[in-house]
């Protein structure tokens, strides 16, 4: 008579402490250790040695992963973000509702890619707060790229600028539908005059990835540099964010 397996459940019905995926994985190779550690070491060591450069997204998003689902190969799931989403940059914008859809994230990966897309975005926040906007500008439209480019919806953001031209301050002032966001010229010029700024840089998203404007975008620019000029605040720009590019309304000469 054959015997019992070492590894048969208990008569009692409790489980071993190790599940069916995880003791498959360590008793590949006859290890205790799972199959995929070695995996994990060799990205870690790629990545001390070559930066973010030296690793295809979905490698790189493993990195990340492994931090929210440390006892999994993760490697599918990163491979099947990729996917679904496009590119590393899209996986980490992506909604969060949108990332729940796939099959194998939880709330802890998604919490997880969420931190890493703020962290992004305070630090490219950082290199333009406090700072001469013109003289920024490379770094300026990078954190408008960042910020707006993936969002799904119109956001119309305003850059409020001091005499000397620094950015005093950078916030949402309306979010709106696929193809519009209200803008109330009075609100923008009211709060301008709260923070005490001498000019202004308009900025707002097109989620369909095309930044030429519109006969309403220029129509309410038109609007607010009048308000704006009535009390001496001058409207240096306005830029709309598309997919991968952006136009200035300065730059086409319609302002």
């Amino acid at each position: 008579m054959a015997s019992k397996s070492s590894r048969s459940p208990p008569k009692d019905g409790t489980r071993h402490p190790i599940s069916d995926g995880a003791a498959s994985d360590a008793v590949r190779g006859g290890s205790d250790v799972p199959h995929y550690h070695g995996h994990r070491q060799r990205l870690r060591q790629r990545f001390a040695a070559g930066g973010a450069d030296a690793l295809p997204d979905y490698e790189l998003l493993e990195l990340l992963l492994f931090m929210a689902i440390p006892q999994r190969d993760i490697k599918p799931l990163a491979k099947m973000l990729i996917d679904h989403f496009g590119s590393f940059a899209d996986v980490i914008a992506a909604p969060a509702e949108r990332l729940m859809e796939v099959d194998g994230v939880k709330e802890g990966t998604v919490a997880a890619l969420k931190i890493v897309e703020a962290a992004a975005l305070r630090l490219a926040k950082a290199k333009i707060i406090g700072k001469p906007a013109l003289s920024s500008w490379e770094a300026l439209l990078d954190y408008c790229a960042a910020a707006m480019s993936r969002t799904q919806t119109e956001e119309f953001r305003i850059l409020f600028l001091d005499r000397k031209n620094v950015l005093l301050a950078e916030e949402v002032h309306q979010r709106g539908t696929v193809d519009h966001t209200p803008v109330y010229p009075r609100e923008v010029v009211k709060r301008a005059l709260e923070l005490g700024a001498s000019a202004l840089i308009l900025v707002h998203n097109h989620p369909s990835g095309d930044p030429t404007p519109s006969r309403a975008d220029i129509a309410m620019t038109r609007e607010i540099q009048a308000a704006a000029k009535t009390l001496k605040i001058e409207l240096h720009d306005h830029l709309v964010i598309g997919r991968g590019s952006h136009a200035s309304f300065k730059a086409l000469g319609l302002l």
